[in-house]
């Protein structure tokens, strides 16, 4: 094994020896585009009446790239650019043939993705790694993200920037004003090159996505083949500052005790913030924090917790922490900022100077999450003691489109600490050919408490993470290659890794049938044959795997995917079948109705009981659009696991989300979860109760200026039952806050 070790270390001076030298074999572009700048008062109304834009570079987006390869765009798009001191300004005249069709839906900003809409995607450092996208529907509706240099969704991102829609006889018209202070891009005196597309998304028997250039399919990295634009001579983000004061209040009741005691007040709160931001160059930002209102505003989908092996993973929404995001991230998950629980300062770094791009942060929790992960289980616990995550995150670019990291992160607090370093590679060799590797080391101490309580090492322990995988991806067949190992001891408790002790092995073989025609009964269909295998750090088997899948893309906007697998897992010393399925089919019977079903199931085991069992899961789901205004999002999963005596437990869960936009700033919106868990306690040796019902409810009232400035306004209770309590409210809450988002 430390053969291995030393092996996969010396790859990563290899890999920084080979990528240095890489030759330029990336789609060169054409010469580029050349973006005048016009001074003058544009209103962002939807109405293109100015005389700047009659002198703007327009530009028409001619090509159908999915499902269609490199063909005719079935609409016309153009779309027109220029700058002036402060701004870029975009304009999109998106013609329809039948304007009643359009797609449009008022929503809160990223909730778009059903509708149509167009899209400016961004390179400003012109190094094909990663670009700002903004995208509009056409009523206006707002999101934005980072996408990275192969074409994959990319981080959540919240910019400032103005947008206007209108619908009109020939389609649609939208307007963008983007502050360039709301942008990253190189310094200079001169002009800038930067890399661009702009895209339009075209929903109707399927979902046809247009953009300025060809894509070859058998490129993985998109930015490379982006048109160029030229300009920008004199751009500069001001004085890049940025004030955002927020006031938030809490009023909470619980009943004690329960269920029959009266509700008394736990916490009655008004806490004032502020978060500042500073554009230190116009590509590197600063920010800090100062009791920050950390608030989950929005409510985590509902996941069922039944039989879990392992603990759950919600997706982090914190504004804070979702800035420059895409800086922190590495093929392991070592840095998962839900675990900072309830911050009382923090301060961040983050950007771009040439090559190098740099990620910091540190912040103050008040409490202390930990997760304890072992090779066959997870457990987690809070501690009511503060601790301080430090994060410093590193990239360097090698080459054409390769990168080069390192990683340290360091949690301390009171007789603990736990810390984190190492390095990783991004190795592009071709357009087909992509090598990503990473070594992760780390030393953990516990306090007394947590040692014997969690039964966790006492002392001072150490341990190891390495990942690598391969893959040579071309426009109709994939050979991929992973291994990964992560040794008993390792721990990144600013991270998500829930299981340690193991060793884990994938391969396979995926093609791809592609069909530009989109009345075919197919647009893509994907078969794919692997083999997944896992042992614990003895070489004892965990899983051994081979499978299948087959993904199906047709009309109506139709998506079927099946993997079946049929193999071997151990739990606890002992084998089990692994003979397993997960089916999943949605489409769109009209342009308001969005239906789907999954359905998984196969052998399982019981952990609570280390016994072999079967699971049924049902996941129907419907989203329902009436009008432009009211929208309805439901989903329930049934699940059922059966063993040789009888029916083990059978579980309910249900989320019903109806939100009501008022207009593109204001909306109500209501949640309920409901769960209602049924277990046969004879058949379980730790005295279970057979009933276990919850009930969420939370009403949300939003004004929304911008990402920043904005008024929330809500209530939430839970209530509870067992076998011996109906539904009862255990808890209620009242809250309000509101941001501002104050430029100098």
């Amino acid at each position: 094994m430390r053969r291995r070790v030393h092996l996969l270390r010396s790859l990563f001076g290899i890999g920084v020896l080979a990528a240095q030298a890489l030759l330029p074999h990336f789609v060169a572009a054409a010469d580029p585009h050349e973006v005048p700048r016009i001074d003058g008062e544009i209103r962002i109304d939807g109405v293109l009446d100015e005389p700047a834009w009659q002198d703007a570079l327009v530009l028409e987006i001619a090509v159908e790239v999915r499902p269609g390869e490199n063909i005719e765009a079935p609409v016309r798009t153009q779309v027109s650019i220029f700058f002036s001191d402060s701004h870029l300004y975009a304009a999109f005249r998106a013609f329809d043939p039948n304007p009643s069709a359009i797609r449009a839906r008022y929503s809160d900003r990223d909730k778009l993705w059903d509708d149509d809409w167009v899209a400016l995607v961004l390179d400003t450092f012109n190094d094909e790694r990663r670009s700002f996208n903004f995208f509009v529907n056409p009523l206006g509706i707002q999101a934005d993200a980072i996408e990275t240099a192969t074409g994959g969704g990319g981080p959540a991102w919240d910019a400032i920037w103005d947008s206007a829609g209108r619908i009109d006889g020939e389609g649609y018209v939208v307007e963008m004003a983007i502050p360039f202070s709301s942008l990253r891009f190189q310094p200079t005196d001169g002009e800038q090159t930067w890399g661009f597309d702009a895209v339009r998304s075209y929903p109707r028997l399927v979902t046809h996505k247009m953009g300025l250039f060809p894509r070859d399919r058998s490129n993985n990295c998109y930015l490379c083949q982006a048109d160029k634009i030229r300009g920008f001579s004199g751009a500069s983000p001001g004085r890049a500052l940025e004030f955002d004061p927020t006031i938030s209040a809490i009023y909470s009741e619980e009943r004690d005790p329960f269920p029959d005691g009266d509700f008394q007040g736990v916490d009655s709160t008004i806490e004032p913030g502020l978060t500042a931001r500073w554009g230190v160059t116009p590509n590197l930002n600063l920010s800090a924090t100062i009791n920050p209102d950390f608030s989950q505003i929005e409510t985590d989908a509902a996941q069922l917790d039944v039989n879990t092996q392992f603990s759950l993973f919600y997706p982090e929404q914190r504004p804070f922490f979702l800035e420059g995001v895409d800086y922190f991230q590495t093929p392991l998950t070592a840095i998962y900022t839900r675990t900072l629980a309830d911050p009382a300062w923090g301060v961040k770094v983050a950007g771009k100077i040439g090559r190098s791009a740099i990620g910091f942060f540190s912040v103050r929790d008040d409490v202390t999450n930990l997760l304890f992960p072992a090779t066959e289980w997870s457990s987690s616990t809070q501690r009511e003691e503060p601790s301080t995550g430090t994060v410093f995150r590193y990239r360097y670019d090698l080459g054409a489109s390769s990168t080069i990291g390192a990683l340290i992160t360091d949690r301390e607090g009171d007789d603990y600490y736990n810390r984190v370093y190492g390095a990783d590679l991004d190795l592009r060799f071709t357009p087909k050919d992509t090598l990503r590797l990473q070594w992760l080391e780390s030393k953990t101490l516990y306090p007394s408490d947590i040692t014997e309580t969690h039964g966790q090492p006492e002392g001072e322990f150490e341990g190891r993470a390495i990942d690598f995988f391969y893959a040579h991806q071309t426009r109709s067949y994939e050979i991929y290659a992973m291994y990964r190992e992560i040794s008993p001891g390792f721990r990144a408790d600013l991270g998500f890794i829930p299981q340690t002790g193991f060793r884990h092995y994938d391969t396979g073989y995926l093609h791809t049938w592609q069909q530009d025609d989109p009345t075919h009964w197919y647009n893509r269909l994907q078969v794919w044959l692997g083999y997944e295998h896992d042992d614990d750090w003895d070489g004892n088997l965990l899983r051994s795997a081979p499978g299948t899948f087959v993904m199906y893309n047709g009309p109506l906007q139709s998506f079927l995917y099946g993997v079946f697998y049929y193999g071997k897992q151990t739990f606890l010393g002992d084998e089990y079948d692994d003979r397993t399925y997960d089916v999943r089919f949605f489409f769109q019977p009209t342009r308001n109705l969005q239906l789907g079903l999954r359905a998984d199931g196969g052998d399982g085991i019981d952990y609570a009981n280390n016994r072999p069992g079967k699971r049924l899961r049902l996941r129907p789901s419907l989203e329902l659009f009436a009008g432009r205004h009211l929208r309805f999002d439901f989903s329930h999963v049934y699940e059922q696991f059966d063993i040789d005596e009888g029916r083990l437990y059978t579980a309910n869960l249900s989320e019903l989300r109806t939100i009501y936009q008022f207009n593109r700033r204001a909306f109500i919106r209501l949640i309920l979860q409901y769960a209602d868990y049924t277990f046969e306690e004879d058949l379980y040796t730790d005295g279970r109760d057979p009933v276990f019902k919850h009930l969420l409810t939370q009403f949300l009232f939003t004004y929304k200026v911008n990402p920043r400035t904005a008024l929330y306004l809500g209530y939430t209770d839970n209530h509870q039952a067992d076998s011996s309590i109906d539904l009862t409210q255990l808890n209620r809450a009242a809250f309000f806050k509101i941001g501002y988002a104050w430029v100098p």
